[in-house]
Parts: C-alpha cells; structure tokens; sequence
C-alpha cells in the first residue's frame, strides 16, 4: 500500500457535483460533521476497473444518512455515475472508492439546523488489507473492552462516522497488545463483530454469526451468506455468547475492506484455516471478478 498522505496526492476527487483537483478538495475547520459527527461514508471495492456492488453501498449512503436526519443532495444513479467516472478517471483497476456526505460549517452548534449536506467521492489504488499472507495464515483478534451501543442509545445501523470512534480506540488498543484487530462484544456481552468486519464461526462445518441487531448488516456479509447457500454450507444467524469461540473450528471476517479474511486466533482460541472458510473465500473471490 503506498506510503503518500491522503491529503497530499495527484488525480481528482468528486465534491458536491464537480471533479476537483485533490488537494483542493478540503472543508472549512468549523464545519458541522467535523464538530459533532454529523456524516456518514461508505467503502466500495474496485476489482478489474469495476465497483463492486455499486448500488447497494449507493443505496446504504443514503439510508444512514436518512438515520442521521439529513438528506443528500444527489441520487443513487448521479453518485453510482460520479464514482464510475471517477475510477476511470483515476485510472483505478484494483482499488477502493470512498463516498462520504457531511454537514456544512453555516451554523455551529449542538442543532443541525441551516447546514448544507456535502458529498465527495474519492478512490485510490489498495491491495489486500492485512496482506496476501494472512490468507492462509490469518489473523489474530485481541477482545476489547469497547462494546458496541444499544440500539436505542445510537444510530447502529447506520454507516456513521461517529460510531467508528469506537472502533478506532480498539483497534488503537489490540495493535498495541501485538494483535491485527480487536473482536468487540455487544452492550449484551454477546459477540459482535470486529473493527469493520462482520465475525463468521465454523462450528462442526455450519456458519454461525450474530444477528446484526447492534451493528451494520455488512453487504459483504450478506453476499456471503448467500455463497454459503450455493454451496450448500448452512448458515445460523443467532446470539453468540463469547464461550461460542471455544466451540469453533474455524472463524473469518468478512467486510469491503477484509472481503474473506481468516482468523487464526481470538484471545487464547487458536484455529486453522479450514475448508469452509477456503471454499467461501475462493468463491468470494470469483464473484467480485465476474462480469
């Protein structure tokens, strides 16, 4: 992955209806979304020059934005054609695109009222997230002491900005414990999923994954339980308490970014890379290559 600031970079960025040159594309300090977490984004995957999944993440844009009380400005098609352009644009073949709708700087203060929607679109070049190598090793989740909020305390299905707070303290925390993520239990103690990711056990050759009354129903989770229905594996969507992981053979991820990505430890739980995670990451990775 290269090493050049986000803020410091050649090609163009789409912002409110117009192709600007990157390092133009800023906000004003005191801008709404900055002060109180009035935005929402998503995060979609360029395989081969084309979006994966366009505009199902188009879609979810919109809806968690209408979770947060603000409209934007711009229709699914106008934003599925802005990002298409984009990428060509950018000359993108395997990368990332990243929309992202905020409220203006008109008026500061606690209430939203009187504050333009903004929205920017960008896309860069990104290979696997952890690497080609933790696909047959996996990765190592650390359990965190940040829980993921009720759902009447916060906007949890939503894609929202300000609930990646939490997120980013722990996943700040597992790194400095030596692990690659964080697994964060619910307000209920039960399993949840991870930093960005929805969490996947294999228990005696079934998927098993919490409901996602407390989190974001991933399209990638979605896209691969339906996978697992082609193949025949069955799938449990049920609560998950944490002694679950001592019962697993096999656990994974599954996100935009992680798209399939193996887990070879939680805390003290050690697993293999087995066959079903295999089978669901290969066929995942077939899918997304399909014209």
């Amino acid at each position: 992955m290269t090493s050049l600031p986000f803020d410091d970079r050649d090609g163009v960025i789409w912002y409110d209806g117009a192709f600007v040159p990157w390092r133009d594309a800023r906000l004003h300090v005191l801008s709404h979304g900055l002060h109180y977490g009035g935005g929402v984004f998503e995060g979609m995957r360029v395989y081969d020059g084309a979006i994966f999944k366009l505009t199902e993440h188009t879609e979810r844009l919109h809806t968690s934005a209408h979770a947060l009380g603000f409209a934007i400005p711009f229709g699914v098609p106008e934003l599925a054609d802005a990002s298409e352009e984009l990428v060509r644009r950018q000359g993108i073949a395997d990368g990332y695109v990243r929309p992202v709708a905020w409220r203006g700087g008109e008026q500061l203060s606690v209430s939203s009222a009187g504050n333009r929607v903004h929205v920017a679109i960008a896309t860069w070049e990104w290979p696997r997230l952890f690497g080609d190598a933790t696909q047959e090793e996996g990765i190592r989740l650390g359990t965190s002491r940040w829980r993921r909020p009720a759902p009447d305390t916060a906007p949890v299905h939503a894609k929202a900005a300000s609930l990646y707070n939490i997120c980013t303290l722990a996943r700040d925390e597992a790194e400095a414990a030596g692990y690659d993520d964080a697994l964060l239990l619910d307000h209920r103690g039960l399993l949840a999923e991870a930093t960005g990711a929805n969490l996947f056990l294999v228990i005696g050759g079934a998927l098993h994954t919490p409901v996602p009354d407390t989190f974001l129903n991933g399209i990638t989770r979605q896209t691969v339980i339906g996978l697992a229905d082609d193949l025949g594996i069955p799938v449990h969507e049920r609560p998950l308490e944490p002694d679950a992981l001592a019962d697993a053979d096999e656990v994974f991820l599954t996100g935009t970014a992680y798209e399939v990505q193996p887990v070879r430890a939680v805390d003290g739980h050690r697993y293999r890379v087995g066959k079903v995670t295999s089978a669901l990451a290969v066929a995942y990775a077939r899918l997304v290559r399909t014209p």
